[in-house]
């Protein structure tokens, strides 16, 4: 059931992957080229509207339209999906560690907060990742989160080998989101290295597919 179009499956088995999600689906996910970077893309055309076929350049999107369904692909990267208190403003994001450093989570709320609508709390729900007993890091990773904020030090201890660290994910998209308001935050407990039978993983495996994390405003809601 690999649903990634660049992990060097067969498109056809993709195709046929990517159609039986949609046959569970309310409207064709929207896909993105995702990058590890902090593009956010904003869906607006409605369920029944043709959008453009090709994959937006991001790693993050967002909507307030019932019906579109928002999608990150992950296979140890943090998929990160949010909704305000109502549930009429919705977005997802694609959070690996060069993405969340740089400021993917920071933006795509940023994104979800400018949408029309009243200025509602917002909850976050962090899905499978690679977890903090499989996550070994060098110095540069763990310069690149310190430096910004020195407290996230504890999301980190000394690996087997100096200049090595085992990094808690996890508890780094928590303190991102604490930052920008976001304190309602679920998940953060599946390892996506540890739990061969359910996730794909490429620390683990290299060669592997990719999984689809997918959140929708229900119709009529």
């Amino acid at each position: 059931m690999n649903l990634g179009s660049r992990c060097g499956d067969h498109p056809d088995a993709v195709a046929e992957n990517r159609r039986r999600l949609r046959a569970a689906l309310p409207s064709d996910p929207r896909w993105l080229e995702q990058v590890h970077g902090v593009a956010v893309h904003r869906v607006i055309a409605p369920i029944d509207r043709p959008e453009n076929p090709l994959e937006p350049c991001a790693d993050a999107s967002v909507t307030d339209v019932p019906g579109r369904v928002l999608a990150v692909l992950s296979a140890d990267c943090l998929p990160v999906l949010l909704s305000d208190r109502s549930g009429r403003r919705i977005g997802a994001a694609h959070a690996g560690w060069r993405g969340l450093a740089a400021g993917v989570v920071e933006n795509t709320v940023a994104a979800l907060r400018s949408l029309p609508g009243e200025d509602e709390p917002l909850s976050a729900w962090l899905g499978p990742a690679i977890g903090p007993a499989a996550f070994e890091v060098g110095d540069e990773v763990r310069e690149a989160f310190v430096d910004q904020d020195p407290m996230s030090v504890v999301c980190f201890r000394p690996a087997s080998q100096p200049g090595k660290w085992l990094a808690d994910l996890f508890s780094l998209a928590r303190r991102r989101l604490a930052r920008v308001g976001v304190t309602a935050v679920g998940g953060g407990e599946q390892c996506t290295v540890a739990d061969r039978l359910r996730f794909y993983s490429h620390r683990r495996d290299r060669v592997t597919g990719r999984m689809a994390s997918l959140i929708w405003i229900k119709s009529g809601a």
